[in-house]
């Protein structure tokens, strides 16, 4: 199975409610769209958010670094030599994880396709179904308490609550929505960066005193300073998750050896895709540290991706999968199976994608 041809679109598909974090606010998913179309007429697909202030990916970035270098750099290459095609996408271009990871997914669906099995199957195959937590934005206290409860009625019992944009409502927020949802439920707390170390230190500590319960704070300080995220994990007692200081294997390993943080958030537009994504996986079963599986606000065809990643590997204890419940529509035919907070790999060869409505070609 020979790759001919490399072609793009992008894809629009509008969220129920605006998601807001420390960083950013989104209203809808704006998706660059990978087929890589073979001598076969297999096709296979990948996906790709331009998220700038987390990767530094935008749109017209995206679309340069696959149509000018990593396509030119994979085509007539055979499907079956997967390590080949891995080099020459890694050498193409320095960074554009996002691209990377787009053309990497349509290989990985690629190979799944030619052996006949989904993907899941093909790198583990340890769990047949997954639980996702979901995402409450970051708003004022009475807000996040009513969506947080809305979310619980829908059968979720793992939120991750966005917080970070302002310090010094954070322990109110969490205290707001703790007495909404009850303690049957576990919560997350996602700082996206947003405390200084020392800040953040207290704030938890704040938490703890007030017996919040929490299960997880994720990346509580700036994603560079590894010093400040060790300070934080050596001086609470919840356990701390790495989610933006972990792009590569490499960030990993740092973070590992160190003891930085107790867990690792993989998310396949930080990695470059499912390649880099599996050495993390081999390094936290050496280092004996959790993982997490994330997603930037993608539709299903990555996250379908990161579905098969988490159902293969026992390492991946922790889901946060929300990507295309949030969305108000879901564009693509086949594909994981998505029933709010439970999750099923497709059972049909590589990513089981048919197509994706709506596609505008470029």
């Amino acid at each position: 199975m020979i790759i001919k041809e490399v072609r793009l679109g992008r894809i629009s598909v509008p969220l129920k409610k605006p998601f807001k974090t420390a960083l950013r606010t989104v209203e809808s998913v704006e998706d660059v769209i990978v087929e890589l179309h073979t001598d076969t007429g297999v096709v296979g697909y990948g996906e790709a958010p331009p998220t700038g202030v987390i990767t530094g990916d935008t749109t017209g970035a995206i679309l340069g670094a696959i149509g000018d270098h990593i396509g030119k750099a994979i085509v007539g290459l055979d499907v079956d030599n997967v390590e080949e095609i891995m080099a020459r996408i890694d050498a193409s271009v320095v960074h554009n994880t996002s691209a990377k990871a787009a053309v990497d997914i349509a290989v990985y669906d690629l190979f799944g396709r030619s052996c006949g099995v989904p993907l899941y199957k093909l790198w583990g195959g340890y769990r047949k179904e997954i639980v996702t937590d979901i995402t409450i934005s970051a708003n004022d206290s009475e807000r996040m308490a009513r969506d947080a409860a809305e979310a619980v009625g829908l059968g979720y019992r793992t939120l991750k609550l966005k917080l970070g944009k302002d310090p010094a409502q954070d322990v109110a927020r969490m205290k707001a929505i703790r007495e909404a949802v009850g303690y049957g439920v576990a919560l997350r707390v996602d700082a996206n960066q947003g405390w200084m170390p020392k800040e953040a230190v207290r704030l938890i500590r704040a938490m703890e005193d007030a017996g919040l319960a929490l299960e997880l704070v994720e990346q509580p300080v700036a994603a560079r300073d590894i010093t400040g995220l060790k300070h934080v994990t050596d001086n609470v007692s919840v356990p701390v998750m790495a989610d933006e200081s972990v792009f590569s294997a490499l960030d990993a390993q740092v973070i590992m050896e160190r003891r930085a943080a107790d867990i690792v958030n993989i998310k396949l537009m930080k990695t470059g895709g499912i390649h880099n994504a599996l050495r993390i996986c081999a390094l936290a079963e050496v280092y004996g540290v959790e993982c997490m599986i994330g997603c930037m606000l993608e539709a299903k065809v990555s996250v379908t991706a990161a579905v098969h990643l988490a159902a293969a590997k026992k390492v991946i204890t922790k889901v946060d999968l929300d990507g295309p419940v949030l969305c108000s529509e879901d564009p693509v035919d086949g594909g994981a199976v998505f029933e709010e907070s439970l999750i099923r790999p497709n059972e049909t060869p590589g990513l089981g994608i048919s197509g994706i409505r709506g596609v505008r070609y470029l």
